[in-house]
């Protein structure tokens, strides 16, 4: 994915007419709505957060009411992983019904193109991925996977792993630009991986990769994560310099140094961070500003969700 994180993104979906009944999209993908789009018109809502690249492609978090609507067919894979209450729930798709039960450690999800009534009868909390086809092929010929790329609709379906990486987008965002779409691109490059393996129309399997990289290319990619700039830290902007794959650059590293690039960045800020409560009189606001947080309580939080305390506690430890 590309482009920029909009948190809070007001979704594109103003003057839109009502749905039709469910019915064969003889549309071409360009024409169909972005599922963002098509999700704000159906929920008739906002989401609670979102994060989105030039694509479409990104992660919402949306709390609605009841829904008993039609979804029509949109521009992206959507893959849903639920946070609230149990329920049961109903979905249509032509003549086929599925019904099944909405709760953590399922997933439901929309290939691109398809068309369905949803009948869920309380309020939902739910965590949404938007998958560009794109994406997911992509993914598949890096991983030099055997096997087609196209997702099997699901409904309810049991899949504890898929659901606890996407559930776990709902609360990593960080207030930190670079961090936040670093996590993102790999979390999503992750999930795709995951969909293939799991959700794919037959059995894919994965060629293995052996090896890390080498010591030059891994203190360029060091480099780089080290830099001030956001454009440079980016997933393909390390993996370009690498002369990887997205996919592999994030195994290969991983391999050398045990850690993710989003995991190793996150470290490093860590550190910058305890360097300057540590050495400077710095207000807490000017060292978050300074790492590239956008507010004190964003780096207040990642700091304590990595240490246990808060900054001004820690500093007062340690001084």
């Amino acid at each position: 994915m590309t482009g920029n994180t909009a948190l809070m993104r007001n979704p594109s979906h103003k003057g839109l007419p009502p749905p039709p009944d469910a019915q064969p999209d003889g549309r071409s993908t360009s024409e169909r709505r972005a599922a963002d789009a098509e999700m704000a018109r159906v929920l008739r809502t906002e989401p609670f957060r979102i994060a989105l690249d030039s694509s479409g492609a990104g992660i919402a978090h949306w709390k609605h009411d009841p829904l008993h609507d039609v979804v029509e067919p949109m521009r992206h894979h959507v893959i849903m992983a639920h946070k609230g209450v149990m329920q049961r729930m109903e979905r249509r798709s032509g003549k086929s019904i599925a019904i099944g039960t909405f709760r953590p450690g399922v997933v439901n999800i929309v290939p691109e193109g398809s068309s369905s009534r949803w009948d869920i009868p309380k309020p939902v909390d739910v965590v949404q991925l938007y998958l560009p086809d794109a994406i997911l092929k992509r993914v598949a010929e890096e991983a030099g996977t055997t096997g087609p790329a196209d997702l099997l609709e699901r409904t309810a379906h049991p899949d504890p792993i898929t659901s606890r990486l996407l559930l776990s987008a709902a609360d990593t965002l960080e207030g930190h630009g670079a961090l936040d779409t670093l996590f993102r691109h790999q979390l999503t490059d992750l999930l795709a991986t995951r969909l293939l393996a799991a959700h794919a129309g037959s059995p894919t399997t994965f060629q293995p990769t052996m090896g890390g990289l080498s010591p030059k290319v891994l203190l360029r990619a060091i480099e780089r994560l080290r830099s001030d700039s956001e454009a440079d830290v980016s997933l393909d902007a390390l993996a370009s310099d690498a002369g990887l794959s997205r996919f592999h650059f994030c195994r290969s590293f991983k391999e050398s140094t045990g850690l993710s690039p989003h995991a190793w960045l996150r470290q490093h800020r860590l550190e910058q961070a305890m360097n300057m409560l540590r050495e400077s009189d710095e207000s807490i606001v000017s060292v978050a500003a300074a790492l590239g947080y956008s507010s004190q309580t964003a780096f207040a939080a990642a700091f304590k969700k990595l240490t246990g305390e808060t900054p001004s506690d820690w500093r007062r430890r340690v001084r």
